[in-house]
């Protein structure tokens, strides 16, 4: 469990119960809202008026002086200086309030490659690692601790408290668009993982969430549950146990913070209504269950949906089973069920509703405010019991580019990205500066300082080919972000590269964000890599025999689409005859 205070524990504990006792019923409100931000130009605050965002989100005083909301989500990467800068000005405006409650912020990942802001963030300065799932496939837990403190240092530096991550859901359905986020398809290895990354994140003093509880990787279809044809999870292997086994690990470890998925789930003995709104889920099994006495937060827009005013744009809530319901009655349920805060969302008016109409008691609300000031306590963000300042860790303006993206961060992440890498197929290339390389994919500029660049194939004595794992492009702004559908490249892209390899020998190296099938690019004679988010010259260090290989795929790589679509979305390693098995990588000596 997280604790950063040097206050005795029942020192604390007054010292929530004498801020508890001094808010209004309107102020305990606000603190069980997690609105989202975004960080004004040059670290401003986001006030409406700039123009830089185009979602008009509510106005930052406004939030927290007049909703009394004490919990915010960035929603952009900003350069780091302007974060540090927003940083500041978002601790001010708290201070001013009636009760100086500091607000804790809170981001989705920002340490990786993937750039859809539903779901990470990409940018800003932070130091670069592979998604999650190429973690998982270095099967080093120390390393993964090391890099998950290391996280933890940097998003404490700016001003980021509350981790949004991990997931620890497994990736059993190789179609979902989430599997780059998971620790992949074994129990046992997700669990070790979630541990390893929990302790990490909160050894350097940053709150962890992790989600989608109680397992979200069994999506019928695999379909995401941001949407309705994903409303669901299934269950025709009956093996929900084993989805609930990481969370399980992550309560263990200490977790302070719990995200329940939206999906309903089908074929279960529970309502057919979203994770977060079952008490049977978050009372039995998460806390009575499983011990877990934190913070329950819902994923986002599960009351009121979002909607993007300055794009007219409104998408639909997603409370998959309560779509009937009264926003008010679906706040009521969520906190019948164990919830305590409403992620995405920044009006109180749903809560205070429920609150006259009798549908939730004050009581109960303050049993989440309760919880909610306990956390920031254990983060230091009270303050000393006994008058002094909030500990925030964050850095100034001046000394934020000291503690991130340092030398020692850098060199922490060529490692851990080293370690990722998974070769399938073949040998590492020979490769001089008088060599000739026809590149797609790689940076010319990277690949200068170790070979001869060419741009035509017919100059080239070896080509090196990075390529994104396939999927189906989908309509809409938000769900085009989204890679889902079919795991077959195009037959255009297997002939070209079919081509290349014809004239001179060749690496392909394929991003496996979800489980691609590979058997027509297997079929050819090539050298074949998987990574998982790594820089150009760590996949260069590793094609070249620059650097050994020592990664392990974290899931079976499918044989074909049929063996996909035949499989059931919650049994892990159900594919039939898969290409490459959970486990498997080619050790290249250096």
């Amino acid at each position: 469990m997280i604790d950063l205070s040097t206050a005795p524990e029942q020192a604390r504990d007054e010292r929530v119960e004498s801020v508890l006792s001094a808010m209004t019923l309107e102020e305990k409100v606000g603190s069980l809202l997690v609105a989202r931000v975004v960080a004004g130009a040059g670290g401003t605050l986001w006030e409406g008026t700039d123009g830089e965002s185009p979602f008009g989100f509510t106005a930052t005083t406004e939030l927290i002086r007049s909703r009394h909301v004490t919990h915010l989500t960035l929603m952009n990467a900003a350069p780091i200086d302007e974060l540090a800068r927003w940083g500041g000005h978002v601790r001010e405006l708290a201070a001013s309030t009636r009760l100086g409650i500091p607000v804790s912020v809170a981001a989705d990942p920002m340490h990786g490659r993937n750039r859809n802001v539903q779901v990470a963030m990409s940018g800003g300065g932070f130091t670069v690692l592979p998604e999650p799932i190429g973690l998982a496939a270095t099967c080093d837990r120390q390393l993964v601790r090391e890099a998950a403190r290391m996280m933890g240092e940097e998003l404490k530096a700016a001003g980021i408290r509350i981790a949004l991550h991990p997931m620890a859901d497994l990736a059993t359905e190789p179609r979902w668009g989430r599997v780059a986020g998971t620790f992949g398809e074994d129990p046992a290895l997700a669990s070790e993982m979630v541990t390893a990354y929990i302790a990490g994140l909160q050894d350097a003093g940053v709150a962890a969430t992790v989600k989608h509880f109680p397992g979200g990787g069994p999506q019928q279809g695999g379909e995401d549950s941001h949407f309705e044809r994903g409303a669901h999870t299934v269950y025709p292997g009956g093996r929900f146990d084993e989805h609930l086994a990481p969370f399980a690990a992550a309560v263990q470890a200490g977790v302070v913070r719990v995200m329940p998925g939206y999906a309903a789930p089908l074929g279960l003995d529970y309502d057919e209504v979203g994770f977060a709104f079952e008490r049977r889920i978050l009372t039995e099994v998460l806390r009575e269950r499983l011990g877990f006495d934190g913070v329950v937060v819902t994923d986002f827009n599960i009351v009121t949906g979002m909607r993007l005013p300055r794009l007219g744009i409104e998408f639909p809530v997603r409370a998959w089973g309560m779509l009937q319901a009264s926003p008010a009655e679906r706040v009521a349920r969520l906190f019948d069920a164990g919830v305590d805060q409403l992620g995405g969302e920044d009006d109180p008016a749903p809560m205070l509703e429920a609150l006259e109409r009798g549908l939730i008691s004050e009581e109960r609300i303050d049993e989440s405010v309760r919880r909610v000031l306990r956390e920031k306590g254990r983060l230091g963000l009270l303050g000393d019991p006994h008058g002094g300042e909030p500990n925030h860790g964050a850095a100034d303006v001046g000394s934020i580019r000291e503690r991130i993206a340092t030398p020692e961060h850098r060199a922490l992440a060529r490692r851990v990205q080293r370690a990722s890498v998974v070769a399938l197929q073949g040998a590492p290339l020979a490769i001089t500066p008088g060599t000739r390389v026809y590149a797609e994919g790689v940076d010319r500029d990277v690949l200068a300082r170790r070979a001869t660049p060419v741009d035509d194939i017919g100059d080239a004595d070896v080509a090196i080919l990075r390529i994104p794992a396939p999927f189906e492009p989908r309509e809409g702004m938000l769900e085009q972000g989204f890679h889902q559908g079919s795991l077959d490249f195009a037959s255009s892209t297997i002939e070209h590269i079919r081509a290349i390899a014809a004239r001179v020998p060749t690496v392909v190296d394929v991003f496996l964000e979800r489980a691609a099938v590979l058997t027509p690019l297997a079929a050819l004679p090539i050298t074949l890599v998987g990574t998982f988010g790594v820089d150009d010259e760590v996949l260069l260090d590793a094609v070249t025999g620059a650097a050994a290989t020592s990664g392990r795929l974290p899931l079976d790589i499918p044989r074909s689409m049929a063996a996909v679509e035949a499989s059931r979305e919650d049994v892990p390693f159900d594919t039939v005859d898969p290409l490459f098995r959970f486990g498997f990588g080619l050790v290249w000596s250096k």
